[in-house]
């Protein structure tokens, strides 16, 4: 069989397939992941590039605003009051108050929150007479090192509590009399830490990379956790000195608690920042490496199929299957007689799909016959059901019917039996019209006023009814008497329970449903009974409602024949504790005449 003429073929054309295919899924894979890999560093860097570009606006927003408060007359006038020996308490107290004026409006005015202290020689800040700020870290560091640019912290010299408690970074900016051209001072340019960490806790390298801002020696000027990865970035700064000196950017392998890890930098000049992205390269390129394995198992899988296919192919499968595929898409629709109609001719071979293409006809035969049939069959019975059930209520509502037009006789209320009587006729007329199943909601409306009345004369202030309907759905069509069974069962648990009903009946257009609601403050039911109606909703045995002889006869009755007329399309919320009452919205679709 290996040397038959169709089995060498297909050995040649395997190996002339398979040699070229794979060296080129090869390559292919390896170039993506060059170019994947290159393209993921340079999102990266451009994501870190971005950031440096925001801190330098903020920064540069900070350094002007410096260089305008110091020249501003108001600081100026201030200053001079200050240092002047002569001056007066209320010169002092009015130039101060003129320039904590000047500094709050100017925080009004900026969008970026940016706050303004003044700090005057062998004197507290401009805000506060607080002289601790001399013993903090970046007071000494501004003083022995003059560096400008703090890391995070808090300052109590701020106009109010708020700015007081937040966290915020600052640049310091020699105070001078411009008259003198002596220092005599500093400002203090806050603006809030959450500006810059905000901003930097959006960047996402990998899972669980992450991106710092470190000042020169280390430490974090964002207030940053650095607490796992303190020694790692140490050792990261100390190669980007030594590694990267004249070079503001890049990207190098870093070893760490036992994996190589990749280092994004981005150096801040003026500032003397860095800011720097880590993250465990096997992390960054793990996607690429699934991918690569991902192509190269496809593009295997990919080749055997294709030379299968062409192996089965050969062997004449593909236009009877397609013309057979065809009939299936009639038969899927229901189209039998097409189906019948393109069904490829069955030769006299015994090939499988000579076999497939035989059977296929019969079962197409058949299956047309069964559901004809079957749904011949099935429209019968669900008829044959439906009016069993209708016929059930009706002896059970005209019975209660007949017990009140008695009940109002013995009472001797003669001139309320003639009302009645002729209330019961109309009800009887439409009850007696069977030549649909469907009726419109303004018709069983009237029926149920009808049937109200009725009840009303005997029970009189006992029963309290309220009738909430929407025109809207007047003219939709529903199944005969379901709200009838519903309003009976109301009033009489209703009654049973306190000696008042109030039940409330209500009619909506809901989206694009048919809402019908029945709520009365009755005796309720248990949630044994609830679990089993709906059971019996699902399962749809009108064959056990129409056989019960128990509790909640008409209410079995409704939802039968609901389930019955509107198969899927009905829903039903019945909401009922014992003692509390119950409400029962029937969920119906919209039926147009």
């Amino acid at each position: 069989m290996f040397f038959s003429l169709r089995s060498r073929l297909m050995a040649v054309f395997s190996v002339l397939l398979l040699l070229p295919f794979a060296t080129l899924a090869y390559i292919l894979s390896e170039e993506a992941t060059k170019s994947i890999k290159s393209s993921i560093e340079a999102s990266t860097s451009q994501t870190i590039e971005q950031f440096a570009s925001h801190v330098g606006t903020l920064l540069t927003q900070v350094e002007d605003t410096g260089n305008q408060v110091v020249s501003a007359r108001t600081t100026q006038d201030w200053l001079t009051v200050h240092l002047n020996p002569d001056s007066t308490i209320q010169e002092r107290v009015l130039t101060k108050q003129r320039l904590r004026e000047y500094f709050s409006s100017y925080g009004v005015n900026n969008s970026s929150g940016i706050s303004i202290s003044a700090f005057a020689e062998d004197a507290g800040g401009v805000w506060t007479q607080d002289r601790t700020y001399k013993n903090s870290a970046w007071f000494q560091d501004f003083m022995k090192e003059n560096k400008r640019w703090t890391t995070a912290h808090k300052d109590v010299d701020q106009s109010d509590e708020f700015m007081r408690a937040r966290s915020i970074n600052s640049f310091l900016f020699p105070l001078v009399q411009l008259q003198s051209l002596k220092n005599r001072g500093f400002i203090k340019v806050n603006y809030p830490t959450t500006l810059l960490r905000n901003a930097i806790e959006k960047i996402h390298v990998g899972k669980t990379g992450k991106v710092v801002l470190l000042t020169h020696d280390g430490n974090s000027v964002l207030d940053q956790n650095l607490s796992e990865d303190k020694d790692m970035l140490g050792k990261g700064l100390k190669q980007i000195d030594a590694r990267f000196d004249g070079e503001a950017s890049g990207i190098f392998p870093l070893e760490a608690k036992g994996e190589t890890n990749l280092l994004f930098f981005r150096k801040l000049p003026p500032q003397n920042w860095t800011i720097i992205g880590s993250v465990p390269e096997a992390e960054l390129y793990k996607k690429i490496t699934h991918i690569r394995q991902t192509m190269l198992v496809v593009s295997i899988l990919l080749l055997i199929i294709a030379i299968l296919t062409a192996f089965w192919l050969s062997a004449g499968i593909t236009k009877p299957l397609s013309v057979m595929g065809r009939a299936m898409r009639h038969v899927e629709r229901g189209e039998f007689h097409q189906a019948l109609h393109v069904m490829p001719k069955v030769g006299e071979g015994h090939s499988e799909v000579n076999y497939v293409t035989r059977v296929f006809e019969q079962m197409t035969h058949r299956l047309r016959y069964l559901i004809e049939t079957e749904f011949e069959t099935n429209l019968r019975r669900k008829n044959a059901e439906y009016k069993a059930l209708l016929l059930q209520i009706n002896p059970h509502f005209y019975n209660n019917t007949l017990e009140i037009i008695s009940g109002l006789a013995a009472m001797k209320r003669e001139d309320l039996v003639m009302d009645a009587t002729e209330a019961l006729g109309k009800m009887m007329r439409y009850s007696l019209n069977l030549g649909s199943d469907l009726v419109r909601v303004v018709e069983e409306m009237a029926y149920i006023r009808d049937y109200l009345f009725i009840l009303h004369l005997r029970h009189e202030e006992r029963l309290q009814i309220v009738i909430e309907e929407d025109p809207v759905v007047d003219q939709f069509l529903i199944a005969k008497f379901i709200i009838q069974p519903l309003v009976e069962n109301a009033v009489k648990y209703s009654l049973e329970k306190d000696g008042v009903a109030q039940v409330t009946l209500r009619t909506k257009l809901q989206v694009d449903k048919l809402l019908i609601s029945v709520k009365d403050n009755g005796i309720g039911m248990s949630e044994e009974l609830v679990r089993s109606l709906l059971e019996e909703i699902k399962t749809g045995d009108s064959v056990a409602i129409l056989s019960t002889e128990g509790q909640s006869i008409g209410l079995r009755n409704v939802l039968s024949r609901c389930r019955l007329n509107y198969g899927e399309q009905f829903q039903i919320e019945l909401h009922a504790k014992l003692g509390e009452g119950t409400e029962l919205n029937l969920i119906l679709p919209l039926i147009r005449s």
